[in-house]
């Protein structure tokens, strides 16, 4: 039996051949736009936190790094969501877009975990799907596997093809 292909995959050209199925790709647009919305409506929402860690220690300084980066953060953030929403529907994505990909999977991941209180061994034992927020635990799996895919393939060049600790893999065509 073989295998099926990871989700995202580093091709012979450079770019990014992308093996989703349209409800998949529907609620990557339906993440993006939920959080979209989120940071527009409610900036103070608890679940933002992990988005905005505190960069100095002196509350003088963060307020002035704040004032200075925030927004440029903030807007960089926004066009990350909207270029994963715009390129969600596609077979290829250039090294561009899939970092792009990564910088709102990753910001996908952070807010879902923590609304739902997400600790490293959440999965330890298996996903059980009559747990509480099953569904939202299984899309936070989602969003990391697929997170995990795309670091993969983006670093698949490195180390003769393989990143640290995985074997070679044959780029796609």
């Amino acid at each position: 039996m073989t295998e099926p292909p990871a989700p995202i995959e580093r091709t012979v050209d450079g770019d990014f051949r992308v093996h989703l199925g349209p409800d998949e790709r529907d609620l990557l647009r339906r993440l993006t736009a939920e959080l979209d919305e989120l940071l527009a409506a409610e900036p103070e929402d608890p679940s933002l936190r992990r988005l905005r860690p505190r960069a100095y220690e002196d509350e003088q300084v963060e307020r002035e790094y704040r004032s200075l980066m925030g927004s440029e953060l903030e807007s960089l953030r926004l066009e990350n969501l909207r270029a994963l929403a715009e390129t969600a529907g596609r077979d290829r994505l250039d090294a561009g877009e899939l970092d792009r990909w990564l910088a709102a999977l990753n910001d996908l991941r952070l807010v879902l975990g923590t609304r739902l209180d997400v600790s490293e061994d959440e999965f330890a034992e298996g996903f059980d799907p009559s747990a509480p927020h099953a569904y939202e635990l299984a899309v936070y799996a989602f969003l990391t596997w697929l997170q995990e895919a795309a670091i993969q393939a983006a670093s698949s060049h490195l180390s003769g093809g393989a990143s640290a600790g995985q074997s070679p893999a044959s780029p796609t065509t």
